[in-house]
């Protein structure tokens, strides 16, 4: 049972890295190509969405034991980033061709070709170390430039756009609007709860590597 986990894990991180780097190779291709952030989500959007969607299943993971995660920051992450998507990026057009959506995909390609490769060579048996220090470093930098000139931007740009469709009117029984606009005020207290775990696992694991340099 555990060896066929493990494969299952393999599998399930070497195909969210590779999606992730198919998912940045088509929109630094269109960037290059047209030399404007224009046409990120048509590029890549899609894919993205997949790739969101199906990483509930971490959820699921941590919830069930297979992973020592735990259940609930994952479905932060995952709850935070599949609304970001599915619920204002995809549906409002309008939006699709702001900076916002350009940083924020490559924030996240980064983020998840790293620590999904990480993942899945620590399933094979060991991570490289040079791929745990870029795991427990390179986060520093990419989680707040996804979150602050990318998610929660383009939330606020995408608010004239809430508004003037009446978005989710007929199925909601509250704004979307004003939901969106507490939201924005909750997010980076939310997203420090996660940033700071983090730190914590960084800790965790780069400690071990210290200790086991010799002296």
């Amino acid at each position: 049972m555990s060896q066929l986990r493990n494969f299952y894990l393999i599998f399930y991180n070497l195909f969210q890295a590779l999606g992730w780097a198919v998912s940045l190779f088509r929109v630094l291709s269109n960037f290059f190509s047209t030399r404007s952030v224009h046409g990120t989500y048509s590029s890549a959007g899609e894919l993205i969405c997949l790739l969101q969607t199906l990483a509930f299943l971490e959820v699921i993971h941590g919830a069930i034991g297979i992973v020592p995660s735990g259940a609930l920051l994952p479905l932060m992450q995952w709850g935070g980033r599949t609304h970001f998507l599915l619920a204002i990026v995809r549906p409002i057009h309008e939006v699709q061709e702001l900076p916002s959506v350009f940083i924020t995909f490559v924030a996240w390609s980064l983020s998840e070709i790293i620590r999904y490769s990480h993942y899945a060579s620590s399933c094979m048996g060991s991570s490289p170390k040079w791929m745990t220090f870029i795991r427990y470093n390179a986060f520093i930098v990419l989680y707040p430039i996804g979150l602050f000139p990318g998610e929660m931007w383009l939330m606020y740009e995408a608010l004239p756009f809430i508004k003037k469709e009446n978005l989710y009117a007929d199925t909601l029984p509250f704004s979307y609007h004003k939901f969106v606009k507490a939201l924005l005020f909750c997010y980076p207290l939310l997203w420090m709860k996660l940033y700071l775990h983090l730190f914590k696992q960084r800790r965790s694991k780069l400690g071990k590597q210290q200790k086991k340099k010799p002296n």
